[in-house]
């Protein structure tokens, strides 16, 4: 809801609307205005809907008013009157089948990208806000925009991804480094120079006849200094303060299940701040809690998301956590959440995923996490020399860990993303072993996820450093000497990677047995690790060869799932031969191979 269609006397009243049919009919409205906090709102006579209560904050400018959205209740406007100002305010149909949208899951491949830095549509307005375009500097804005991800949304489902994440959208109106999106200045409200609010739906309505789904990013954990929450607080505990003054996590967040974890370092890892410019929220606070839900329910709602990529996870409070997934999958039951929770440790991890039996009790309803511990382990498979209890063995040994997780193969594993130096750089450059990667994302149990620029080999310096790993996507931008979508200008290694990505992933689209079949890997013998994914009428075989020679592959290695005059076809190249006594594995290659008996 923009301000010039505000009642009087109003400036927020958040969120801008809500629907009928929610299976939970609470909904509280935060209404911001001079000295509204004061006001006894009555609600004119509406089929369904009971005004609950009102009550207000330590602030004398928030009222926030509990309203019963009942089940007869229809779509049409509410009336409430507030000491002479009267809000009208919007209830609307959901659309058809709202509540049982199937969300992003294993027969998905997800695709990443910055909106700042992957392409120019022309859709943003600089308008208003602080920070304006410098292409020129690596931690600037560049000008990517809704438009220009719009523009290339054939470009995405042809390389054969079927969701899309795009980083926060939210409005950052910050001086600097405005455009990463994880410092909100306004929850409700698509960053003018990104678009509109209507912007991103149309984004998300013409990717889904494309077959792709929207994967909205959230963050729960903290603001920007620049939200307008900031120069009127509802109450002095709606953040984290500390009386010793500024305090910083210090990130430790193995102190959540630590059994002898300090009690203080704990409050440190969730209340500290992430830096002076990001506002720890304090979840605790029951209107912020609500707020923060209803937040989350109504981008779901109105842009029609197929799932939410949280933050940040782990920072916020962990009962928060618990109540706030629980009703975001009791309005979508079949919806996803990847909860972002960067430890390199599976028990970790596995903690905040739906279905665990933790030491504590705790309980998720999160269905996802990213995979932090498996990313660091194919990492290492593939640039420490192999060992007992080096290389392969890590990515084997990491995969035998997947008994700590209820739901393995909903987990999401990456290749990188906006945080992580490119793939490429971390290996060393060598394109042999970042397809081995890619393959492995592709066709282990996991969803994968690959970072925009991947299938063009972009790289960045090795050690962190946001501005670079973020680069532009070439071809983004007018004038762009080479172009990912058209082909002009790029290197034969870039071509040649690009349309292997492409027939990879459109191979997976189409290979059920990889979305939901078994997997039995075998210990890494000779420089090859092989696993294979099988169900009762199809088996695929993956062998991982990183060394600098061709291997012959005895079959007698795997009795349980080859035997000698299977028919195979190796999915890459499209040969089929006859399976004999040994298979031939080129160096420093994957190998796919779909067997028939």
């Amino acid at each position: 809801m923009s301000l010039n269609t505000l009642a009087a006397g109003l400036q927020h009243v958040e969120p801008p609307n809500w629907w009928v049919g929610m299976r939970d009919t609470s909904l509280q409205l935060m209404l911001h205005g001079s000295g509204i906090a004061d006001a006894k709102p009555t609600l004119a006579p509406y089929p369904g809907v009971t005004l609950k209560a009102s009550h207000r904050a330590a602030s004398a400018n928030y009222l926030f008013v509990d309203l019963d959205i009942g089940p007869d209740a229809r779509p049409g406007e509410l009336v409430l009157n507030l000491a002479g100002t009267t809000l009208r305010y919007p209830l609307r149909a959901r659309m058809p089948g709202s509540a049982e949208r199937e969300g992003f899951g294993p027969r998905d491949a997800i695709y990443l990208v910055v909106p700042d830095r992957f392409a120019q549509g022309g859709s943003g307005s600089q308008g208003g806000m602080k920070e304006g375009r410098d292409r020129a500097s690596p931690g600037g804005r560049h000008g990517g925009d809704l438009a220009g991800m719009r523009q290339h949304l054939d470009y995405i489902a042809g390389l054969g991804f079927t969701q899309v994440w795009p980083t926060p959208l939210v409005e950052n109106n910050s001086a600097t480094y405005s455009y990463h999106g994880y410092a909100a200045t306004d929850f409700y409200k698509v960053d003018p120079r990104f678009g509109t609010n209507d912007d991103f739906q149309a984004f998300v309505s013409e990717a889904r006849t494309r077959g792709v789904g929207v994967i909205q990013d959230i963050v729960l954990n903290h603001i920007g200094a620049g939200h307008w929450w900031m120069a009127d607080l509802p109450a002095p505990d709606w953040l984290n303060q500390w009386q010793q003054g500024y305090t910083e996590t210090h990130h430790a967040r193995m102190t959540l299940q630590d059994p002898y974890a300090a009690p203080s370092d704990r409050q440190r890892f969730t209340d500290g701040w992430f830096t002076p410019h990001m506002p720890d929220l304090n979840q605790r606070r029951p209107e912020l809690a609500t707020y923060l839900t209803q937040m989350t329910l109504w981008w779901i709602e109105s842009a029609g998301l197929s799932g939410i990529r949280t933050d940040t996870y782990s920072y916020s409070d962990r009962d928060f956590l618990s109540h706030w997934s629980a009703r975001v999958m009791q309005e979508y039951p079949r919806l996803n959440i990847v909860g972002e929770e960067w430890s390199p440790h599976p028990a970790v991890v596995a903690y905040w995923q739906r279905g665990k039996r933790n030491h504590d009790g705790y309980a998720s309803s999160a269905p996802s996490m990213m995979d932090f511990p498996m990313n660091t382990q194919l990492l290492a498979a593939l640039t420490e020399a192999d060992g007992p209890h080096t290389g392969l063995t890590k990515l084997y040994e990491g995969l035998a860990h997947d008994f700590v997780y209820p739901a393995p193969g909903n987990l999401v594993l990456f290749d990188g993303n906006h945080d992580t130096p490119r793939l490429f750089s971390l290996l060393g450059r060598d394109v042999g072993l970042t397809k081995i990667a890619l393959a492995y994302l592709a066709t282990t149990r996991r969803i994968p996820q690959v970072f925009y620029g991947t299938e063009l080999l972009m790289q960045s310096p090795v050690e962190r450093d946001d501005g670079r790993v973020r680069a532009d996507m070439p071809g983004g931008w007018a004038g762009d000497e080479a172009s990912a979508f058209t082909g002009a200008g790029l290197t034969g290694e870039q071509r040649e990677m690009q349309d292997w990505v492409r027939r990879l992933f459109n191979w997976r689209k189409a290979a059920p047995v990889i979305h939901d079949g078994a997997l039995m890997q075998y210990a890494p013998l000779e420089g090859c690790y092989a696993f294979f994914r099988y169900d009762a009428g199809h088996t695929v075989m993956v062998v991982l060869n990183k060394g600098g020679k061709p291997v012959e592959l005895p079959t007698a290695r795997f009795p349980e799932r080859l035997q000698p005059g299977d028919h195979a076809r190796d999915v890459m190249s499209g040969r089929d031969f006859v399976v004999g006594s040994s298979l031939s594995v080129p160096a420093r290659s994957p190998l796919i191979l779909e067997i028939r008996r």
